[in-house]
């Protein structure tokens, strides 16, 4: 029976550390393939090196954590059996324990299978920017029960995996840039449009720009025809995470082009500036004459009224 136990452990460690060492060598070679890939020149588009790293750190804890459990869990009850133990009482109380710990705990339970599914599809990593709903940000680190996004304004929030209900990511596949552009309807569309489309070709052919720009940038047309005014939609696909960047370009290369044309952008600030060029409607007006009487009930009638002291009683 010694011998027995004896050769139970031995087989249970050794096998153990074989599974164990093979996950490892699994895991190095998974970064290994990231720092080479993050080397070349599409690296820095298609692979995140930190990303990839806590990914298969993650994935490798895991996997080594229930190697573990599964290797010596099994050793253990074939100890057990060794000394004529019946097993089925055990099993059954253990079962019943999981039940009530699974139970108790289910929110950390929640929390721990939804970061592990989080991780092993790969719905966000290192460097993303997210909105999980509860909070939006930058992806900083990426954990099997919690998750740390950092904000716009530097804050760092702490979200649990369970409470993630749905997740925008906004840094896979491609982001479109888009910017209206207003102003008055009086202007030609021909000469707006060509405008616009100088600007789009002259960005596309410049540095950084081509390499932020994954498509023409191109006018939509009219998005809205009010009045006094007409809106024009410039539209681009950008590399994700980069279309505010582009907006901006687009906006301040727009704004140049149009001053250079002559032609006006109209909306918010400008419309009180359109209100003060009209002419003014009291200047065709003539001033009063000097020969006007001024005890006519006309003239009266323009004069202000004054208040009237109130005179003291007679006694």
């Amino acid at each position: 029976m010694g011998l027995q136990i004896l050769l139970i452990v031995v087989v249970a460690v050794a096998l153990r550390a074989v599974v164990r060492r093979a996950i490892t060598q699994l895991i190095d070679r998974m970064n290994r393939t990231a720092q080479a890939v993050d080397g070349s020149a599409l690296g820095g588009l298609l692979v995140n090196a930190e990303r990839r790293r806590q990914r298969a750190a993650a994935i490798g804890s895991v996997l080594r954590s229930v190697a573990s459990f599964l290797i010596l869990g099994t050793a253990a009850l074939m100890v057990l059996s060794t000394f004529q133990i019946n097993l089925a009482p055990l099993l059954a109380s253990a079962g019943v324990a999981g039940v009530a710990i699974g139970f108790g705990a289910r929110n950390l339970v929640t929390d721990f299978l939804s970061g592990v599914f989080m991780i092993l599809e790969d719905q966000y990593g290192v460097g993303d920017v997210i909105d999980a709903g509860v909070a939006t940000g930058e992806v900083i680190e990426v954990g099997l029960r919690v998750t740390k996004l950092r904000g716009d304004s530097g804050e760092i929030w702490y979200v649990r995996n369970g409470e993630v209900k749905r997740i925008g990511n906004l840094s896979q596949g491609w982001a479109t840039a888009g910017v209206d552009v207003t102003v008055r309807a009086s202007e030609d569309l021909d000469r707006v449009k060509a405008t616009l489309d100088e600007v789009a070709e002259k960005m596309s052919k410049e540095e950084p720009w081509n390499e932020l720009l994954w498509g023409p940038v191109e006018v939509l047309g009219l998005d809205s025809v009010l009045i006094d005014s007409m809106v024009v939609r410039v539209s681009a696909r950008t590399m994700p995470g980069k279309s505010v960047t582009v907006e901006r370009e687009l906006r301040w290369r727009i704004k140049r082009a149009f001053d250079a044309a002559s032609i006006r952008i109209v909306g918010g600030a400008t419309a009180v500036e359109d209100q003060e060029d009209a002419p003014d409607p009291t200047a065709t007006v003539a001033a009063p004459s000097v020969y006007s009487n001024a005890d006519s009930p006309q003239a009266k009638a323009t004069a202000p009224i004054v208040a009237q002291r109130a005179e003291p009683p007679v006694k």
